[in-house]
């Protein structure tokens, strides 16, 4: 492992959140992709210790660090074989309320941000809609103003946590859109109630987390006090925007660490197996590409904690954020291919836990933006090629 230079409370986060996840071993993790239930112990153990308020600020219960701190943490969750499954279980509650903190009144701070840093709150994040996938700009769902609330109408999908959330970070217009001055304006942000009288949540099966619930969300009529919506109508957009950069980087650091994880399960295997009288790994055709996912994970990392710094000295990191995103979404996924590979056919075996990190990984390459969307970001905002969408 490179040293980042990280300095002695880092280091103490890491060596803590390692011994934490100590409990919750392999078998642990193993178990839960097979019965799907969600990891509640695992959650209120690192809420009993305040964990979930690492990256809040102090005068809500948080520790108020900042999202250097908060990539050691859930890096160290993924890395210690938890993966996805352990990093989707506490995730939102990390940076999901991001714009509660930086565009929220004192008296919603005051309401919001305890409960969820005590565990006693369970947020989703209700963004993404059937119809609009990436384009933000043409989500459906609509709050209308009634009175001192807002009734909303619509459907959300792939939203996380929806089946044991009581509380939802939820987009919506609140002007159509062709009435709007740009297609981005017009949208406003809540955090509100789940109320299950108004919403209808549906779970789909899917490749791999199995533990971390992704759902469809049907809301039919449900009524948000008007003091829930945060900051001005309209500009919801917006404030979604500024919690991206800091998702992008914390996901890249979670993918690091998930695939180092492959890496230190192919490597200790290799040493293990014998075959034609000596142990795998001393073929080079094992160790060579073990050793290039080493150098892609660092190099993935190193870019990770720039982005990171960048954000906590409020610089710009828009290009970092999303370079990082992608580059350890690419490595993590090329380091668990290749832990499954240098199985061979027991990487296909459960017992081997290998075969869960490779459907898991996928994740990354996928959420919460796409390759394809990062690379066109890329080719726009900091090479200066035209507009390609």
């Amino acid at each position: 492992m490179i040293d980042l230079g990280l300095t002695e409370d880092q280091l103490a986060i890491r060596d803590a959140i390692e011994k934490k996840c100590r409990k919750y071993d392999e078998s642990y993790w193993l178990a839960r992709d097979n019965d799907g239930r969600f990891p509640d112990e695992f959650v209120r153990d690192f809420a009993a210790d305040g964990w979930l308020g690492i990256a809040m600020p102090e005068e809500y219960g948080g520790s108020g660090l900042g999202l250097t701190e908060a990539c050691v943490m859930m890096q160290a969750i993924t890395e210690s074989g938890a993966g996805f499954s352990g990093g989707g279980g506490i995730h939102i509650n990390i940076f999901g309320l991001s714009p509660v903190v930086a565009f929220g009144t004192p008296e919603q701070k005051a309401r919001m941000l305890p409960p969820l840093i005590r565990g006693e709150d369970r947020a989703c994040f209700g963004v993404t809609e059937p119809n609009a996938g990436l384009d933000t700009s043409s989500i459906e769902t609509r709050a209308v103003r009634d009175g001192d609330r807002y009734i909303v109408d619509g459907r959300k999908i792939w939203t996380s946590t929806a089946q044991v959330a009581n509380k939802i970070l939820l987009l919506a217009r609140t002007t159509p859109r062709d009435k709007a001055a740009k297609p981005t304006g017009g949208m406003s942000l809540f955090y509100t109630d789940l109320d299950r009288k108004y919403v209808d949540v549906k779970r789909i099966d899917k490749m791999g987390r199995k533990a971390v619930d992704s759902n469809a969300v049907f809301i039919d009529g449900l009524p948000i006090p008007k003091e829930d919506l945060i900051g001005e109508e309209g500009q919801g957009f917006k404030y979604i925007l500024h919690g991206m950069n800091a998702e992008r980087i914390l996901i890249g650091a979670e993918t690091v660490g998930f695939g180092r994880a492959a890496l230190r399960r192919a490597v200790q295997y290799a040493k293990e197996r014998v075959v034609f009288g000596r142990p795998i790994g001393m073929n080079q055709g094992i160790q060579h590409p073990l050793a290039d996912s080493w150098a892609q994970l660092e190099a993935a990392n190193l870019m990770c904690y720039q982005a990171a710094r960048l954000f906590d000295s409020g610089k710009p990191c828009g290009a970092e954020a999303n370079a990082a995103k992608y580059l350890a979404a690419e490595a993590g996924f090329t380091a668990c291919e290749r832990a499954v590979l240098t199985h061979g056919g027991m990487g296909y075996a459960k017992e081997y836990h290998v075969e869960r990190y490779f459907r898991e990984i996928f994740l990354a390459r996928i959420a919460p933006v796409s390759r394809e969307m990062i690379l066109n970001f890329i080719g726009e905002k900091v090479l200066g090629l035209p507009k390609s969408y």
